[in-house]
């Protein structure tokens, strides 16, 4: 039994510190999701020169849900002539997700 627990035991060591890891690993994406600070910047910087934010307050809007609203940022991206990985994509989804179209967010006061 002793000999079972000592092979069983790095198993059960390793195996929590990976999920552990695992789950430490995700809490940065977790974060980032609710922080809209990088992508106002990314859209600030590089949509901006195009259009106003105002544009994202029409009341005629072919948006009507989240990913109505990703699929018109990579729509989009491609006018700016600059290159951006999905969480950039994302970070800015969200940002216009809590500053203008609040899909699954509680409403502004």
């Amino acid at each position: 039994m002793k000999k079972a627990m000592s092979i069983l035991w790095p198993s059960l060591l390793f195996g929590g510190l990976g999920a552990v890891s695992v789950l430490i690993l995700l809490l940065p994406v977790a974060a980032s999701a609710q922080d809209p600070a990088p992508g106002r910047a990314l859209y600030q910087t590089h949509c901006g020169g195009c259009h106003y934010e105002r544009v994202h307050d029409r009341l005629r809007t072919d948006v009507k849900d989240l990913s109505d609203l990703r699929d018109m940022v990579a729509r989009w991206a491609p006018q700016t002539k600059r290159t951006y990985t999905l969480d950039e994509l994302e970070s800015i989804v969200q940002y216009l997700n809590q500053s203008h179209y609040r899909f699954g967010l509680a409403p502004r006061r």
